[in-house]
């Protein structure tokens, strides 16, 4: 067992209509896997099931050689930006972070300042996330993924909202972490993100994974 994630004959119904049919899939270490469709191709649905968000209605997701079930609900160490993550509106943006960190106690407040400060916000602004552009949010979301330097990294449309020196910030960013050892899956309709980052792409079609190559 060399692999770090996988998908075994995945199928994910909604209401009778089929959203994932029968993927398969395994990722490993330290790479940038890039998935692209089009919008209800299926990307975030899959994004949601392979991070435990939602079970799927045929199949097993594994991580590590461990299957995720009742017992064992979520990947222990997972980083998500998937659509738009809730925030705390009347919290700033370092005591969301906080907040969230609290959960399970794994990093420091100097470690929220360094997450912050990379993607570019600032540790004591005093704004409430209420008052945050879009960039702003999207980069919280970023913040919010990486700061407790998780093992798998899934970031879905993770330049949505950012002008050209933020999108090149986050690309960066996710090269950082991938020589850090993260894996990171990445869903972009830019495709640029997905030539520049991704070490293997996907395309993903009405529940199905097309095709795949190498880079």
């Amino acid at each position: 067992m060399n692999y770090l994630l996988k998908i075994e004959n995945v199928t994910k119904k909604i209401s009778g209509n089929t959203v994932l049919e029968d993927i398969n899939l395994e990722l490993y270490n330290q790479k940038v896997y890039g998935f692209y469709g089009a919008n209800g191709s299926g990307k975030s649905m899959l994004f949601r099931v392979m991070s435990g968000l939602v079970k799927p209605t045929v199949g097993h997701v594994w991580v590590k050689g461990r299957k995720l079930d009742g017992n064992y609900s979520f990947p222990e160490s997972i980083g998500v930006l998937i659509e738009s993550p809730g925030f705390w509106p009347n919290y700033t943006g370092a005591e969301n972070l906080k907040i969230l960190a609290s959960i399970k106690n794994k990093i420091n407040e100097e470690d929220i300042r360094n997450s912050l400060q990379r993607v570019g916000l600032e540790y004591n602004d005093t704004r409430n996330y209420k008052k945050y552009s879009l960039g702003m949010k999207q980069r919280l979301a970023i913040a919010q993924a990486i700061m407790e330097k998780p093992e798998i990294i899934i970031l879905d449309e993770p330049t949505n909202a950012l002008d050209e020196n933020g999108v090149e910030l986050i690309r960066n960013i996710i090269l950082e972490e991938k020589d850090r050892g993260a894996t990171i899956l990445l869903a972009s309709h830019n495709k640029e993100d997905i030539n520049i980052l991704a070490d293997e792409v996907f395309k993903i079609s009405k529940g199905k994974l097309e095709s795949s190559h190498e880079k």
